[in-house]
């Protein structure tokens, strides 16, 4: 038979289960968008920057069983795409990326787009591949799906050059994909984990960390928990691991970073249990967190252990496979402990906590947690919350409570500006049935508003929550202290209200505490008549988190004390001289 490379792409797709491909068709791959525009189960989508595109692609892979997959133009399409190809790189979620290419046939040099890509995304991918014939194209997409879904998730990276696409030639056969067995745990990994086990049940006072890498075995989690009487507490990406309405949850992050909920119930924990965790910066507020010898953690990618903290024993390997086995040697040693002063200790904490924020006087603005006592009060339990990068960040993961798995996803390890929007509405498009709310920052909304275009031509009914103060907050913060200076913290003034004119957005603002109530349920009564929104509010990031306070500590613990005096003494002289 005689096929197209476009053809076989978009066969080969359809068999690993791609529903969604984001980018902008060009001069090297309109013969792609046409054979995707043909397909029944493929939805092309026109994007308005391929970097908006690379999040919409994670967005995908991180809410849905499909692939987020990108079609873009060689060269300046994929360094456009970089930064969203690179925040799934850094935060192990599996994407596609499926690049046109100059011609393979040609005897001319300097081509349009000539470019060594390759070499240009080797460090930002898990693999690359050029396809050089019409038989390379099917088995290559299978072996890059299967890179990109196996062991730590990742982006992985193809190039076909456009005349292959263009051209037909013979091709022998068009093998369907058959997804690889998941092997059985072998009997040494077995023995780890009865030996995990006992670890756990002569603990006095374990603990749990959780990352991204256990959202998928989150029901495992919970009865893991309950079990052994542990309190849990998650990374920033792992918030959805595990219900935040459940007795034992103590809260977000690691160390004197974290809230004091999970501070007070880690305190003396004689066994920490850690799954889908990399010990990252933000997961351990700049790494001021300490954990006791008896450390157990689990994880696919083995390059991560004993690199921020040694392991008693390190288990590697899928985390709900390996869960399913430890619940079932837990089980087998003793029946469960009482975790009843735990769980009192944890609701006091996280009471006393919230009751510092109702008391923090937030002026003619919006006070943080009025604004998420409403949006959870409003929120069904399976509605998806999109954060940025910001300040707004850390409000949500201290103060809006996820009830369940896959609830909240955030750009982490990257952390790259300019993720909420596009991705909002990427997981609006694969969960139409479903709320999605965005909450980001007026700075990096700006990075990437125009993709409300999009979601207004689609009649997606989302909602994008602003945290509008007219600063780079986090950084803004940042600078106030040791320099008394804002330099280039604050933003331009630029009427939200206009922009949603611009793309044809709805507009609502909130304003002050007694607009939150009707301001949302305004937002979300647009949204669910299929209105993309945009909600403008004024808020107030007066008060810090207590993640903002503990890792200015900890870093300013670890400076030299030449430099911790020069910074102390600087900030003294200009509070004194302005």
């Amino acid at each position: 038979m005689k096929k197209t490379a476009a053809w076989l792409t978009r066969y080969a797709l359809e068999q690993i289960g791609v529903k969604h491909t984001f980018g902008i068709p060009g001069v090297h791959n309109t013969e792609l968008y046409d054979e995707l525009n043909n397909s029944e189960h493929i939805t092309p989508n026109l994007v308005m920057h391929e970097g908006h595109g690379g999040f919409m692609a994670d967005a995908i892979s991180r809410v849905t069983n499909s692939i987020g997959t990108m079609v873009i133009v060689p060269a300046a399409g994929v360094t456009h795409a970089a930064s969203g190809i690179a925040e799934a790189f850094l935060d192990g979620i599996a994407m596609l990326v499926i690049s046109g290419g100059i011609r393979n046939d040609s005897h001319f040099d300097y081509q349009l787009h000539e470019i060594d890509q390759l070499k240009l995304v080797e460090g930002f991918t898990k693999a690359a591949f050029k396809i050089n014939t019409h038989e390379e194209v099917i088995n290559t997409i299978y072996k890059a799906y299967d890179i990109a879904t196996s062991g730590e998730p990742g982006p992985v990276f193809i190039e076909l050059p456009v005349n292959l696409q263009l051209d037909k030639a013979n091709i022998s056969d068009l093998p369907a994909y058959k997804k690889p067995n998941q092997p059985p745990l072998s009997t040494p990994l077995m023995a780890q984990i009865d030996q995990a086990a006992t670890m756990l049940m002569q603990a006095k006072k374990p603990a749990i960390f959780a990352g991204w890498g256990a959202v998928h075995a989150s029901d495992e989690l919970i009865t893991i928990s309950e079990h052994i009487g542990a309190p849990v507490s998650t990374t920033l990406q792992g918030l959805s691991t595990f219900p935040a309405n459940h007795p034992l949850h103590a809260g977000f992050c690691l160390g004197s970073a974290a809230v004091p909920s999970v501070q007070h119930a880690f305190a003396d924990a004689d066994c920490v249990l850690a799954i889908g965790t990399r010990f990252g910066e933000i997961a351990t507020g700049s790494f001021g967190g300490k954990l006791p010898a008896n450390l157990i953690h689990i994880d696919i990618n083995p390059q991560v252990f004993d690199i921020n903290f040694k392991t008693a024993i390190a288990i590697e390997g899928d985390s709900k496979q390996i869960c399913q086995h430890l619940m079932k040697a837990l089980a087998a040693i003793d029946t469960a402990k009482d975790a009843t002063k735990t769980i009192q200790k944890i609701a006091i904490d996280k009471k006393s906590y919230r009751q510092t924020w109702y008391q923090h006087d937030s002026k003619d603005r919006v006070n943080p947690v009025l604004y998420f006592d409403e949006l959870r009060a409003q929120l069904s339990d399976d509605a998806h919350l999109v954060v940025d990068d910001g300040n707004h960040t850390f409000l949500t993961a201290e103060l809006m409570p996820i009830h369940q798995a896959y609830g909240f996803i955030s750009p982490t390890d990257f952390n790259c500006m300019g993720y909420a929007t596009p991705a909002a509405i990427a997981v609006k498009m694969a969960k139409p049935d479903h709320e999605v709310h965005a909450i980001v920052g007026d700075g990096a909304f700006m990075m990437t508003a125009t993709e409300l275009s999009t979601a207004v031509s689609e009649n997606l009914g989302l909602v994008i929550g602003v945290f509008n103060d007219g600063e780079l907050s986090q950084i803004a913060q940042a600078q106030q202290i040791p320099y008394n200076r804002k330099t280039c913290s604050v933003l331009p003034q630029t009427k939200l209200k206009g922009l949603a004119m611009a793309t044809g957005a709805e507009y609502v603002r909130i304003e002050n505490n007694q607009a939150i109530k009707t301001g949302i349920k305004t937002a979300r009564e647009l949204a669910q008549a299929n209105k993309t929104v945009i909600l403008d509010i004024n808020i107030d990031y007066s008060k810090a988190t207590a993640f903002t306070q503990g890792a200015v500590k900890t870093n300013l613990k670890r400076m030299p004390l030449p430099t911790k005096v020069r910074m102390v003494g600087r900030a003294l002289v200009r509070k004194v001289t302005g």
